[in-house]
């Protein structure tokens, strides 16, 4: 009898073999967007993590769009089968498997030499779009080679050299990207206290403090020297600081009667970014954009900027149910991503989640960033009640308490 039990405790017993850590093994192990957070935290220098997490002045506005999606509470419906339920959507005619898209952001590969090309690749893997900044660290040809298979959206800063944005426009097209985005919200750059302090410059310069902190980070800094220096790849190469080069480049002039001009060299849907008031909206809307993608800037230029999840609703409200509207800042889980539809968005990028996925793995990192999104949306989906993003989106007035 005793025999027996001792074999029954046995068979419960499940060990595995002590294993040194990996970074694969890590970022396989990681469940969430706060795994993959403290994994690249660990991996990467202050003063280029820095340069992700930080915001514009207090910074109030990053930890407010976070809040903002913490505040939102979900009703679950019990009501109803959700078996066979899909988070599938379609978007300006193209078919992705998730709601979810990859913002574009710049500096890429100061966090991994794979730079863009990871998050590219990633992103074709997983069914999902990707943006490429105009001050990316890979060219609009590269990524467009690294996943062609890949749906690419360039995003476009209007610069004071309009023939240069419009040439930047009409590579992005031949090269066969999908949708233009239009940021709107830099007239000026925003005062990144962490970057000024860190004198973060392209290409990086390494003061006593950075060469410390790199050289306790080995990984990051063999990484780094591994390649050539992170660089704008769609610039004239620049020595200067981030707030330089936005303030010399960046236009505080940017017209509607300029974006209209865009469709001379771009043919496919146009959207507007860096929008939160209905008025704003509905003045795109109404001078053609193709839809609006509501964002603060993940709270990198406007301190205190309102959040855009506490927008969203009544900028649906002023454009109506058919126009396409975008959403990022302050989205970190999949649950976000389903907060963010049924307020009224069709699709939420990720930025940060992204950057800290790619300090954490590199496009293994990206890879599984997106698969924890998508188990993340599919399970509140289904918790919820709905069976579709459409579903989500139609019934998200009942769904939210704000």
């Amino acid at each position: 009898m005793i025999r027996q039990r001792i074999k029954s405790f046995v068979d419960l017993l499940e060990f595995e073999l002590p294993q040194l850590p990996s970074e694969s093994r890590q970022v396989a192990a990681a469940q969430n967007f706060d795994d993959l957070y403290r994994l690249a935290r660990r991996r990467t220098p202050r003063f280029v993590f820095d340069y992700v997490e930080g915001g514009a002045g207090t910074e109030r506005a990053v930890a407010g769009n976070v809040e903002a999606f913490a505040r939102t509470r979900l009703v679950h419906q019990t009501t109803g089968s959700t078996a066979g339920a899909s988070a599938a959507t379609t978007v300006f005619g193209r078919d992705y498997e998730l709601p979810v898209g990859i913002s574009p952001i710049g500096l890429t590969s100061l966090m991994r030499k794979e730079g863009e090309d990871a998050g590219v690749r990633a992103a074709a893997a997983a069914g999902v779009p990707f943006g490429l900044s105009t001050m990316g660290t890979r060219s609009i040809e590269a990524v467009a080679s690294a996943a062609p298979e890949a749906s690419k959206w360039f995003q476009l800063y209007m610069r004071k050299d309009r023939d240069a944005s419009f040439e930047l426009v009409s590579r992005a097209r031949q090269a066969g990207y999908d949708v233009l985005v239009v940021t709107v919200d830099t007239r000026v750059s925003g005062r990144r206290y962490r970057d000024e302090r860190n004198k973060l410059s392209i290409p990086p310069k390494l003061t006593a403090s950075s060469t410390l902190q790199s050289a306790l980070h080995p990984r990051w800094a063999l990484d780094l020297i591994s390649t050539d220096a992170p660089a704008m790849a769609n610039f004239v190469k620049q020595d200067a600081t981030i707030h330089e080069i936005v303030a010399s480049m960046f236009d505080p002039a940017l017209d509607i009667a300029d974006l209209e001009v865009l469709r001379e060299y771009f043919d496919g849907p146009i959207v507007i970014k860096g929008v939160v008031s209905p008025q704003d909206a509905v003045r795109f809307r109404d001078a053609g954009a193709d839809g609006v993608w509501l964002s603060n800037h993940g709270g990198r230029q406007l301190d205190r900027a309102v959040a855009p999840i506490d927008t969203v609703s009544a900028v649906r409200a002023a454009v109506g149910d058919e126009f396409p509207l975008l959403l990022d800042s302050g989205v970190r889980s999949g649950t976000d991503v389903v907060t963010a539809i049924a307020a009224g968005a069709d699709m939420a990028f990720v930025g940060r989640g992204y950057m800290y996925a790619l300090m954490a793995g590199g496009q293994q990192g990206v890879a599984r960033y997106l698969e924890i999104l998508g188990k993340e949306i599919l399970n509140a989906m289904q918790l919820l009640g709905v069976t579709s993003v459409a579903q989500l989106r139609e019934q998200g007035p009942q769904l939210l308490v704000r």
